[in-house]
């Protein structure tokens, strides 16, 4: 019997991870598709599909006086360090402005250019109806509940992540600590073998 990739019970049903593997890899193709989506969205537009994401949020998210880079990572979730080489690009390119904040002037606001603001008026016309066929399957309560559901997976995932990264910087300090008699033996396994 394969070993099972999940041990909470939630996650398997049937008492094996039969459903939740297809979830996973049904969830990691349609992740692809969006992305797909995503980089040909940044292609009509002549940039990344992360910068357009970083563009776009930054049109949704700006007041008059603009929105600063620490409010686009937390929003994508993205490092602000990230963030602040994506919108480099995007200022290079006129696609946004940057002026410093006059209440924290260690701080800078962004706002996106009547060229920015043109490209992506233009692009809603391959956005809107791609966006729709994207999540067609979807009723309204479907949509309402896997959004609600999707926040809360970003923090899981966020919770993964830092188990990795934990539990890879403990592999090389237990590794350390097993008792050389333990790696010796077997080597001198392996040579009577030989």
């Amino acid at each position: 019997m394969p070993r099972l990739t999940v041990s909470k019970p939630e996650l398997m049903s049937g008492g094996n991870d039969n459903r939740f593997r297809q979830f996973v890899h049904d969830f990691l193709a349609f992740s692809a598709r969006v992305d797909q989506c995503r980089s040909f969205f940044g292609q009509r537009l002549g940039i990344s599909g992360i910068a357009y994401t970083t563009l776009i949020s930054i049109a949704h998210l700006e007041s008059e006086e603009g929105v600063g880079v620490s409010r686009i990572a937390e929003h994508l979730h993205l490092s602000g360090a990230f963030v602040t080489i994506e919108v480099a690009k995007l200022v290079k390119a006129g696609l946004v402005r940057k002026r410093t904040n006059d209440l924290d002037r260690r701080r800078v606001l962004l706002t996106v250019t009547p060229k920015g603001r043109k490209m992506l008026d233009d692009l809603v016309s391959i956005q809107a109806p791609v966006n729709d066929a994207l999540f067609d399957c979807l009723s309204a309560d479907d949509f309402n509940r896997l959004s609600a559901m999707m926040a809360r997976l970003v923090d899981c995932g966020d919770r993964a992540v830092a188990m990795l990264a934990y539990m890879s910087a403990r592999a090389p300090q237990e590794a350390a600590r097993k008792p050389a008699s333990a790696t010796s033996g077997r080597s001198r396994k392996s040579v009577r073998a030989r």
